[in-house]
């Protein structure tokens, strides 16, 4: 697998995260709860990533793969309920390289598919020279207010401070041969763990890698913020209970190191490589808002 060759050879090391978590990370609106035994509820993973956070601390690089859970109203083409996430973590990387680690990844996966796929590409009629650029190219790279600019000149009335839709992800993909980051996104709409910018303590050190082909966000990444009491000020700041992210708060009370990490999601990535249309097309067993069986 070209995930696994690729992390590998970066010298990541894989461990696994459970899938019954007592806490948020993505958000607190989108958790599927769990009846569990008389400790109440806990909640179906949304990612591995904190757990994986700590793994670093014996591993220094490390990576897990599994599925996960995101309790939210989407019906879209590319919005699944339960899904496959590859989360990286990686001690002593910062903001740039993580960005690099995650385009050479990327790259990885098509060059692999490219490589070794041609016949079921061409089965089912996927235009590979599109796939074939983005091998070519290095990604673009826009600052979160530099992809706003862009967007209103495009047309779009999105507002500073507001997520990007889908048809805003579209919007600013469509006339580029290769993927895009967008980097350093507003702190009051990132979660806490997140690093602030040391040059503007109104942004964080994080990414969404937007896809081409109307693929959307392929991977979500982030220095991490290892400042003990700026972690604890973040965490008061969005009302989360202390107490669930006590063991978390420990990571850094006794001292750490800078560590920067990402998530790529599986079924998004196979839907853009491959040219489907739709994302239930691509895991035998599609989990949607509307959709529980077989």
């Amino acid at each position: 697998m070209a995930i696994n060759e690729y992390l590998h050879k970066e010298n990541f090391i894989r461990v696994d995260s459970p899938i019954f978590t007592p806490s948020a990370c993505e958000g607190t609106t989108t958790l599927f709860p769990v009846p569990y035994f008389d400790l109440g509820e806990a909640y179906l993973t949304q990612t591995g990533q904190l757990y994986i956070e700590a793994a670093i601390a014996s591993v220094g690089r490390c990576y897990d793969f599994g599925p996960v859970f995101r309790a939210e109203k989407s019906i879209t083409k590319r919005h699944l309920t339960e899904f496959w996430m590859m989360d990286a973590e990686a001690a002593f990387v910062k903001h740039e390289e993580n960005l690099q680690i995650q385009e050479g990844l990327l790259k990885a996966i098509i060059k692999k598919c490219l490589d070794e796929c041609e016949e079921e590409l061409k089965i089912l009629g996927r235009d590979t020279e599109p796939l074939d650029l983005v091998l070519e190219k290095p990604f673009i790279r826009y600052s979160y207010s530099e992809a706003i600019e862009k967007l209103h000149e495009l047309g779009s009335d999105i507002k500073f401070g507001e997520d990007l839709g889908n048809d805003d992800e579209s919007l600013l993909t469509n006339d580029s041969d290769v993927p895009i980051f967008i980097e350093k996104w507003p702190k009051a709409i990132k979660p806490f763990y997140m690093k602030v910018d040391p040059e503007d303590e109104t942004r964080v050190l994080n990414n969404d890698l937007i896809g081409i082909e109307g693929s959307g966000e392929l991977i979500g990444g982030s220095e991490r913020e290892d400042n003990f009491d700026l972690l604890l000020t973040r965490i008061k700041e969005e009302g989360l209970p202390e107490e669930d992210y006590a063991w978390y708060l420990d990571l850094r009370k006794y001292g750490t190191v800078p560590h920067s990490g990402f998530g790529i999601g599986l079924e998004r990535t196979v839907r853009w490589i491959s040219g489907v249309e739709h994302i239930r097309e691509c895991i035998p067993f599609p989990r949607l808002v509307n959709r529980v069986k077989p």
